[in-house]
C-alpha cells in the first residue's frame, strides 16, 4: 500500500510540474521575445509577441487556448521523459533542463514542420528552447528533484 500511495504521488507531483513549467515556459517566451525586441535589426514581430500577452489578459479565452495548444504538442515527449526520469531515477537539473528544450523545440517543430528549411525561423526555435531550458528547471524544482517510482531506504538508527 505504500509504494502505490508513492507511484501516485509522483505521477501527481509530474503532472502538477508540467502543468505549471509549461505556463513558466510560456512567460519565459514572452520575457525573451521582449527583451530581444529592443536589439537593433530585431524582426518586427519580436515586438509584437512581447505586447501580445498584455492583450491576452483582457482575452482569458484566448490565453488558456494558447496553453492548452501548447499542453497538446508538448505533452508526449514530456510524458516520454518523464517516464525516463522516473524509472531510472534521474535526478540532475541540467538533465531536466534539456530535457524541456527537446520537448519545447519538438513542439514547435510539430507547429512548424518547415522550420529547416525556414532560416527565419531558427531564431524562433532557438528562443523557444531556451523557453523550454528554463520550464524544464521549473519542473526539476517541482517534481524532478526527488525523481524515482522506487521508494528511498530508510536508514534507522537504534539505540541499543
Amino acid at each position: 500500500m505504500a509504494t502505490a500511495k508513492h507511484v501516485l504521488k509522483r505521477i501527481l507531483m509530474m503532472l502538477a510540474g508540467y502543468f505549471v513549467s509549461v505556463l513558466v515556459g510560456l512567460v519565459a517566451v514572452v520575457a525573451i521575445y521582449g527583451a530581444l525586441s529592443s536589439l537593433p535589426n530585431a524582426p518586427g514581430y519580436f515586438s509584437a509577441v512581447g505586447v501580445t500577452p498584455i492583450a491576452l489578459l483582457f482575452l482569458p479565452p484566448a490565453a488558456m487556448i494558447i496553453y492548452f495548444v501548447t499542453i497538446v504538442v508538448t505533452a508526449l515527449q514530456t510524458l516520454i521523459f518523464a517516464l525516463i526520469a522516473e524509472f531510472f531515477s534521474l535526478r540532475n537539473f541540467l538533465m531536466h533542463m534539456l530535457f524541456g528544450a527537446a520537448a519545447a523545440a519538438g513542439g514547435f517543430a510539430m507547429l512548424w514542420p518547415s522550420v529547416p528549411e525556414a532560416p527565419e525561423r531558427w531564431a524562433d526555435m532557438v528562443i523557444i528552447a531556451a523557453a523550454g531550458l528554463v520550464a524544464g528547471l521549473v519542473y526539476w524544482l517541482i517534481a524532478g528533484r526527488e525523481a524515482g517510482f522506487r521508494r528511498p531506504l530508510i536508514q534507522r538508527f537504534d539505540r541499543a
